[in-house]
C-alpha cells in the first residue's frame, strides 16, 4: 500500500551533505583533537575554536545527535567529550587518525562533487585541472609539503586495509615483496613488521623517496624495507615474489590498467602473486555502494579512471597470463584482488 511507503530513506540521502559537512567542518576545526586531553564546556569550545555564539550549541549538539560527540548535562553547564571512535580515529595525535582523508574531502572533494552532473554528462574531470590545466598529481608533486599531507591522508584510510592484508594473506611461501606506488612505505613496513622473513621494497617517484625513507627509519625496519624510485609508466617493475599496488589501479583507464598488470606479470616468478588492494565492487554491482561512489570520484578526479569488480580484475589478469584469481575481503568496503602466476 502506498501509505506504507516512507520517503525517509530518500530524504536522508538527499540531505546527507548536511551531516557530511558538519563532520568535515569539525575535522577542519580540530574539534576532536581539542577534546583529546579532557572534556570541555560549550563556552570553552566556543572560545578555543573561534565560533560565533549563534552557532556554538547547534554545531556541538548536532555532533552529539550524529553520534560523534558525547554530552553530559545541558546548556552552559553541559560538558562535551569524544566518543571512543572519535577519540581513536579523529584525534590528530592518534596513530589511527583517519582525519587526513577527511581534511582532503573538505578542502577538495566536497566542492568538486558539486559538479558531478557535469562529469556525468561530459566524462571529464571536475577537479583543479578545470582551473589550472594541471592534473591533481602534477599539482601535488610540485609541492613537497602538500605531497606529504596527501600521503598521510591516504595512509590514514589505508592503515586498516593494509593491516588486514598482512594478517589474512598467506606469506609462508614468499620471501620478497615490491609495493608499486608505495607512497610512505606503509604497506611494506606493516608486512615486514608482521612477517620477519619478508624483505620489502616500496617503490614510487623520486619526490616520494625521502618521505618513505624517513618513515621506514621511524619503524626501525631499515634492513628489511628499502625505498626505491620508479616511474611505473616508463620502468619495468622490480623482480619480487609478490607485487602489490594499493589504491593505484583505479587511478587509470583500461589500457593503463592492463599495461600495469602486464608489467606485474613479467616481474613475478612462477607461483608469484599480484595484489591490488582496492574498494573492489561486487560482481553484481549491487552491494558495495562505497566502491561504486569511489568510481564516480575517479570520474571527477581523472575522467577515464574507474574502480572495478573482482570479475573484471580476473578477466584482465587471465588475459595477461595469470592462472587464477581470488578476492580477500579486508576492512570495510575494501578487498585484496590477488592473481597468481
Amino acid at each position: 500500500m502506498e501509505h506504507d511507503i516512507s520517503p525517509d530513506h530518500i530524504l536522508q540521502i538527499g540531505f546527507g551533505f548536511w551531516a557530511s559537512k558538519t563532520l568535515l567542518s569539525a575535522v577542519e576545526l580540530a574539534v576532536f583533537s581539542r577534546l583529546s586531553d579532557s572534556p570541555k564546556s560549550g563556552l570553552e569550545l566556543q572560545t578555543e575554536l573561534g565560533l560565533h555564539p549563534r552557532a556554538t550549541y547547534d554545531f556541538l549538539d548536532t555532533l552529539v545527535a550524529l553520534g560523534l560527540l558525547e554530552r553530559h548535562g545541558a546548556g552552559e553547564s553541559g560538558i562535551y567529550a569524544n566518543t571512543p571512535a572519535t577519540a581513536l580515529f579523529l584525534v590528530k595525535t592518534s596513530p589511527q587518525y583517519v582525519g587526513g582523508i577527511l581534511e582532503m574531502a573538505n578542502s577538495r572533494l566536497y566542492r568538486f562533487w558539486a559538479d558531478l552532473t557535469s562529469a556525468l554528462k561530459t566524462g571529464q574531470p571536475q577537479n583543479e585541472i578545470k582551473v589550472t590545466g594541471k592534473s591533481m598529481f602534477e599539482s601535488l608533486y610540485a609541492d613537497p609539503a602538500r605531497l606529504e599531507q596527501f600521503m598521510d591522508a591516504m595512509s590514514g584510510i589505508s592503515l586498516g586495509n593494509f593491516a588486514a592484508f598482512a594478517d589474512k594473506f598467506d606469506f609462508a611461501n614468499f620471501q620478497t615483496l615490491a609495493d608499486i606506488g608505495g607512497a610512505t612505505g606503509q604497506l611494506s613496513t606493516i608486512v615486514a613488521a608482521r612477517h620477519p622473513h619478508m624483505h620489502c621494497r616500496t617503490c614510487d617517484l623520486a619526490a616520494v623517496q625521502p618521505i618513505a625513507e624517513r618513515r621506514v627509519r621511524e619503524q626501525n625496519l631499515d634492513g628489511r624495507v628499502t625505498a626505491e624510485t620508479i616511474n611505473f609508466f616508463v620502468d619495468e617493475f622490480p623482480k619480487a615474489d609478490i607485487i602489490t599496488m594499493g589504491m593505484i589501479l583505479h587511478d587509470w583507464n583500461l589500457e593503463d590498467k592492463k599495461m600495469l598488470i602486464a608489467k606485474a606479470y613479467r616481474a613475478l616468478p612462477a607461483g608469484g602473486a599480484f595484489v591490488a588492494i582496492e574498494n573492489i565492487i561486487d560482481d553484481e554491482r549491487r552491494q558495495n555502494g562505497f566502491g561504486l561512489m569511489m568510481s564516480l570520484n575517479m570520474l571527477i578526479e581523472f575522467g577515464e579512471a574507474f574502480d572495478f569488480t573482482g570479475a573484471q580484475f580476473a578477466e584482465w589478469c587471465e588475459e595477461a597470463g595469470f592462472s587464477r584469481c581470488e578476492i580477500i575481503p579486508l576492512a570495510g568496503p575494501a578487498s585484496a584482488a590477488v592473481a597468481y602466476k
